[in-house]
């Protein structure tokens, strides 16, 4: 399998199958797909879509290109927010809180320097003390503690998603 091969197809509004999505993402993780072909195959996808399907497997290889976190002995039911950003991004920055008050633990990813205003993590930063790289260990112990925990992708956790964003 090329790289190559998976960008024509998708150029050529042809559905990926998940093992090329899989290869794909994971061979940009580990460096062996370089930024300007990402770059190209990204536009593909703007230009013509994906399938349902398609969204999901490669939502999928992008959990899956890092550790994955169980949360499930931590808390009976844990929820995430998810939203496109946009300028100031300030519904994180709400909802997270209102959800936890209300008893529902709430975990989140967040990205850092989307656009000219930058991401949640960014925002936070500058809060002296408040850390965004938090360990898996650390999620894991906030979310038990205090029933929300943000946190930034990592080397370890969702790997793709960073360099994708980046």
């Amino acid at each position: 399998m090329q790289a190559t091969d998976i960008i024509i197809k998708k150029r050529d509004k042809r559905e990926l199958s998940k093992e090329e999505i899989n290869f794909f993402i994971q061979g940009f993780t580990d460096g062996e797909i370089p930024d300007y072909q990402v770059a190209a195959w990204a536009m593909a996808i703007m230009l013509n879509g994906m399938s349902d399907r398609e969204v999901t497997d490669l939502t999928l290889a992008m959990v899956n290109s890092g550790e994955i976190l169980d949360m499930s002995q931590l808390v009976r039911i844990a929820v995430d927010k998810h939203s496109t950003g946009g300028v100031g991004d300030k519904t994180s920055l709400v909802v997270l809180p209102i959800v936890a008050a209300c008893g529902l633990p709430v975990g989140k990813m967040s990205g850092r320097g989307l656009g000219f205003s930058g991401g949640t993590l960014d925002k936070m930063e500058a809060i002296p003390g408040f850390r965004t790289d938090l360990t898996p260990e650390e999620v894991k112990t906030q979310l038990q503690e205090t029933g929300l925990v943000l946190t930034g992708q990592s080397r370890d956790l969702a790997p793709a998603d960073g360099k994708l964003y980046a």
